[in-house]
């Protein structure tokens, strides 16, 4: 699955957006991994925690 979203943002207009993978930990201590596709504009303000 992760091949045709890279795939697609590729091709035309997806040049603008990135995949941003952030790691989030739980109160219980464990770590999970969210993953976002935002424009390359936003990158920085997801990154900071500002969605």
């Amino acid at each position: 699955m992760a091949k045709k979203v890279v795939a697609t943002l590729k091709t035309g207009t997806g040049k603008e957006y990135s995949k941003v993978i952030t790691m989030v930990k739980s109160p219980k201590g464990a770590y999970s991994f969210k993953e976002i596709v935002v424009h390359n504009d936003h990158v920085k303000d997801v990154l900071k925690g500002n969605k």
